[in-house]
Order: structure tokens, then sequence, then C-alpha cells
């Protein structure tokens, strides 16, 4: 007696998570959503348009509209998302943000991405181990910064966790804490530097 043989599982939607104020958005962002992409086989990239930082001035903000208005226009990628989701739940914090998207979307895997500079003031984040333990990360270069991340304490705390980046391949789909430092990437671009160059 045969049996029909039975559907592989299937596999979970890989999606990156790139959070911030995006005030403004760059190219910066692009390339380290572009990378992820390329790199971690993620199926699209959701910008997470933060409503404000709790670690930064309120008043260098742009009206929000405007800031998700920009961000949509510099994504200019099918395969990246500028969302609104943080204002709309009513979230601020990082760690509550991505509970939620777990609950909401339980059968996707996130992917956290951030800029080595990021990573470097990452202890500050509120519940950082938490949300260490709630996604797989991957870092990516930015110059400038790459000795202080890795030197910085969430990099020596979270030492044992660190994959190498020739198998962040399949970092979506590994069980957090894990994460992957990417030092080729180097864009220099940044959110304060272009703020402060406006006239």
């Amino acid at each position: 007696m045969t049996h029909p043989a039975s559907s592989p599982p299937q596999r979970r939607r890989r999606i990156g998570l790139l959070g911030g104020s995006f005030n403004p958005a760059h190219e910066g962002h692009r390339e380290i959503s572009l990378a992820g992409l390329e790199r971690l086989g993620l199926d699209v990239v959701w910008w997470l348009v933060s409503p404000g930082n709790p670690l930064k001035n309120q008043d260098d903000y742009a009206p929000y509209e405007i800031r998700l208005a920009q961000a949509r226009e510099t994504a200019g990628h099918p395969d990246i998302v500028v969302s609104d989701f943080e204002r709309r739940q009513g979230l601020q914090y990082t760690a509550d943000t991505l509970e939620r998207l777990a609950d909401l979307h339980p059968d996707a895997a996130f992917v956290w991405l951030m800029g080595a500079d990021s990573l470097a003031g990452f202890h500050r984040w509120k519940d950082w181990r938490r949300i260490a333990g709630l996604v797989p990360i991957a870092v990516f270069n930015r110059p400038g910064h790459g000795e202080a991340a890795l030197k910085g304490e969430a990099a020596r705390a979270l030492a044992a966790f660190r994959v190498a980046p020739d198998r962040a391949g399949g970092l979506a789909d590994a069980e957090a804490p894990a994460w992957v430092f990417f030092s080729d990437t180097d864009n220099p671009l940044s959110s304060t530097a272009i703020r402060n160059a406006a006239p």
C-alpha cells in the first residue's frame, strides 16, 4: 500500500525590518535594504517609520507625513515597503513593535536590520536584550563606526551568537539571538549630516 507524499513544509516569508525616524530617508537606508534582500535571502524589507525616537531630540523632527512621503520616494523598489505601522499601533519601543508583529504575522521570519552606528549604541535601547532574543539581527558597517560597534557593550555581550557573513543566508531562519556583521558596506550618508547640510 502506498501513501501519498506529504507536502514539504512551506518556507516562512522572510521579512527584513529597518526601523528609524527616517529624518530624512536616504540612499544609505536603501543600500542596507538592498543588501539585506540579496545577502539574507529576504522576500521584502519593511521600513518602519517611527513617530519619534526616545533617544533623539524631538525638536529636530520633520512632520511625520513629510518623513513618510520622503521615505516612500527614496525607497524606490518593489520589495521595500514603507510602513506607518508603529504610528497606527501606538508603539514607540522596538521590543514592543517586534512582539506585536510576531503576534500579527506568526508565519513570518523577521530579521532586524541596522547600521553599525546603531549597534554601537544598542545597549542604550529599551529592553535591548529582549530585542536580541526576539529576532536575528543583521548589522551593516558604516565608515568610522565599525570598531566602536564591535567593541561596544551589546556586541561583546552577544559575541557567542555572532555568525559568519558567509552563513548569513540562513539568518532569517535562525533561532535568536543570532547576528551577523557585514564589514564591507560603507555608505557614509547619515540623516543627521543631511539635515546639518540643509540651507
